[in-house]
């Protein structure tokens, strides 16, 4: 989805969805053991999810990237750190198949992407990473090489518009309020696009293709905090509300003009839904659970 025209959305990374989205699909994460669990929503009504399938492989910490109609899962954690990607077809509920492998095996990875491409960036492979590995989200294969990240981390997020992704947060020994900015279609390194109300790491993000909206995570201890940007536009981000519980970890899907994020961890493991119309400032309400609670989940949207 894209964030700021949202294609994708991971953890940390949501990741970007597509606009005029109507299902979000959150897959994977960790309930006391790693799990291949993927359920979906209609982003327009409240409610709770149904189950949509499972995961090729069972893992948490992955990213997500869609193109409106496919999502791609990447990475994450099964124990050992995992290269892994999926797919599915966002509109028909069955089990993923096989996309092919990342650059580099690693967990923590956030994800952004346009209609046909996917970025995945960032994460942890036994050291900090500052890797962007790139697709082509309608073509099985293995990823190849896109450019650097301005600084390598662990749990950053990810939104985009349908040419620019940006990568925002993480934590490289410290928490990190670093945004950074790619244009989706040209492999490059990464450029400064500004900082956070609050540096702070496993945070989610939404889009509605010109906004993004970056919820939850920590800065030590568990944050309900919102902040957004205009995705075209490089600057430091504004306050937008509270989720309504604070909460890291966990994900974002999106339409045009509403995001839910999902999931996380605030002590115990978490099922909340909650959503915003990303146009609009102001706090979350409350959506609807997932049909597990878990953290470290990934989010795809599309129709």
């Amino acid at each position: 989805m894209t964030l700021f025209g949202l294609k994708n959305v991971v953890w940390l990374g949501i990741q970007a969805i597509a606009a005029a989205a109507t299902r979000g699909v959150f897959g994977g994460g960790y309930t006391g053991a790693h799990s291949d669990v993927m359920d979906y929503i209609t982003i327009a009504t409240e409610g709770h999810a149904d189950a949509f399938g499972d995961l090729t492989l069972a893992r948490s910490n992955s990213a997500g990237v869609s193109s409106g109609t496919r999502g791609v899962f990447g990475g994450g954690t099964t124990g050992a750190y995992s290269d892994v990607m999926d797919y599915i077809t966002i509109a028909t509920e069955g089990h993923a198949d096989a996309f092919g492998d990342l650059t580099s095996a690693r967990y923590g990875v956030a994800g952004v992407s346009s209609d046909t491409r996917g970025v995945f960036g960032g994460g942890w492979t036994g050291a900090y990473s500052d890797v962007m590995d790139y697709i082509t989200i309608a073509t099985e294969g293995h990823a190849d090489a896109f450019g650097d990240l301005t600084s390598a981390r662990r749990f950053p997020a990810g939104v985009s518009s349908d040419t620019r992704g940006v990568f925002g947060g993480g934590y490289s020994g410290a928490h990190s309020n670093v945004m950074d900015y790619i244009t989706i279609a040209t492999e490059g390194h990464a450029d400064a696009f500004g900082d956070l109300t609050a540096a702070r790491y496993g945070v989610a993000l939404v889009s509605s293709g010109t906004r993004g909206v970056f919820g939850g995570g920590t800065t030590g201890s568990n944050s309900d905090v919102m902040d957004y940007i205009t995705i075209a536009t490089e600057g430091h981000a504004d306050a937008f509300g509270d989720l309504t519980a604070a909460r890291q970890r966990l994900s974002g899907v999106s339409s045009g003009t509403r995001g839910v994020f999902g999931g996380g961890r605030n002590g115990a493991y978490s099922d909340v839904m909650d959503y915003i119309t990303i146009a609009t400032e102001g706090h979350a309400d409350a959506f609807g659970d997932l049909t597990a609670a878990r953290y470290g989940v990934a989010g795809v949207n599309g129709s």
